[in-house]
């Protein structure tokens, strides 16, 4: 009868080994198939559900780098801002100063001779103060950096915020130990005075004095600029003694 007919299957080994066999009754062969269906569907479903969850993974994690970096991005942003917000203030206070046309410091005020300074300390008067003590401009200007020593960061002087033209003057008599051009320095001026001490004016647009030169305390020597490495005009301006920096705020005072 059809209903005890069987299915065999042989499995036969490379190696020669033992042939097995599976004998399946015809009457049971729609179960078979239908099982193996079964299986074969959940294999099915789980190898998409697999590729379904890697593909969410991979995205949550794209998502997430997204997420770090706009969290990242709103902090430089944030940074950003508040720099901004501090130099637009420093911008108006120096808007509002120049505005408002400080008033010179005029309480001795010598102008460069039209035929050339002296050379030689007996053409000074005896009582000429030569300790670099004065403001070294005609006006107050706007001290936008201090001195700074030390971790890499060294700014050996103040930095004066005023505007390209202005006076520059001599902090104290002395002599013009040096000047010229100089890559970071721009144009600049040295004077040696007594008790070694030693200034100098950097970023200037214009020398009024030459090496050798004598001059005289809050003598012009020259005009306030931009010059080498500047991004806007001031005055750099430093104080030594027996060549170590010192503090210029702590010698001279702003008017």
């Amino acid at each position: 009868m059809d209903s005890d007919r069987l299915l065999t299957f042989l499995v036969v080994p490379d190696s020669g080994g033992r042939t097995r066999s599976l004998r399946i009754p015809y009457r049971q062969l729609p179960w078979v198939v239908g099982a193996g269906a079964f299986v074969f569907v959940l294999l099915v479903g789980f190898v998409g559900s697999w590729w379904y969850l890697a593909a969410r993974a991979h995205r949550t994690a794209l998502l997430e780098a997204q997420v770090t970096e706009l969290l990242a991005r709103e902090e430089r942003v944030e940074a950003l801002a508040q720099t901004l917000a501090e130099v637009e203030a420093a911008y108006a206070r120096i808007r509002d100063m120049f505005g408002a046309g400080t008033a010179p410091a005029t309480e001795e005020l010598w102008l460069p001779p039209a035929v050339g300074r002296p050379s030689g300390a007996s053409n000074l008067p005896e009582a000429e103060q030569f300790l670099p003590t004065s403001w070294p401009l005609t006006e107050a200007g706007f001290v936008t950096q201090v001195l700074l020593e030390g971790g890499g960061t060294d700014h050996p002087g103040i930095d004066i915020a005023v505007p390209a033209g202005s006076y520059v003057r001599a902090a104290g008599s002395g002599t013009v130990a040096d000047a010229g051009e100089d890559p970071i320095y721009g144009s600049y001026l040295v004077l040696d005075h007594a008790e070694g001490y030693r200034t100098r004016y950097a970023h200037v647009s214009l020398l009024l004095a030459a090496r050798g030169d004598l001059v005289r305390r809050n003598e012009i020597i020259a005009l306030s600029g931009s010059s080498g490495r500047s991004t806007a005009p001031h005055l750099h301006f430093e104080i030594f003694l027996e060549g170590e920096p010192v503090d210029p705020l702590a010698m001279v005072a702003q008017p």
